[in-house]
């Protein structure tokens, strides 16, 4: 998958104050660990996982069984305060198409998503499906925040 943008000043607060505002070497083991366990939290499947910072950059290595697993798994590290660019190295054992993303912006809702990329606003349970467990309502998207948007 490769290198995907996300903004540094948005998203889930699961680092603590010091490890967001200026990440030392000290801290970056820290900030890996956090973010593996945001990874387990969520119940994201992988057959292995190892996670990497420095600073505001995140690599992710190991192996998923499907595109879709290696997707979230970058977009719930990726959507995270303090954190700006994943560097997705997940191989993937059933390889398939990637899906597309969207940076929601103010004044967003799946509906007006889903209008805007499938021409149907009736069609946004399938990005809310497609971008579970990080989302936990479709009503629960923010300004920043980089959803998956697969093929219908």
């Amino acid at each position: 998958m490769g290198l995907m943008s996300f903004f540094k000043g948005v998203g889930e607060k699961i680092f603590k104050k010091e490890e967001v505002a200026a990440p030392t070497p000290e801290v970056e083991p820290l900030r890996a660990s956090a973010l593996l366990a945001h990874v387990k939290a969520l119940g994201l499947p992988y057959n292995s996982l190892t996670v990497k910072t420095s600073g505001d950059t995140v690599t992710i290595e190991g192996e998923v069984a499907e595109q879709a697993d290696a997707e979230k798994i970058a977009l719930a590290v990726g959507n995270v305060e303090g954190v700006e660019v994943v560097d997705n190295q997940l191989s993937v054992a059933t390889p398939a198409a990637e899906a597309t993303y969207h940076t929601v912006e103010k004044g967003d809702t799946l509906s007006k998503i889903a209008q805007t990329v499938y021409g149907d606003m009736m069609k946004y349970p399938v990005i809310f499906e497609a971008n579970k467990p990080m989302l936990s309502h479709p009503d629960k998207i923010y300004p920043g925040q980089v959803l998956r948007i697969p093929a219908l």
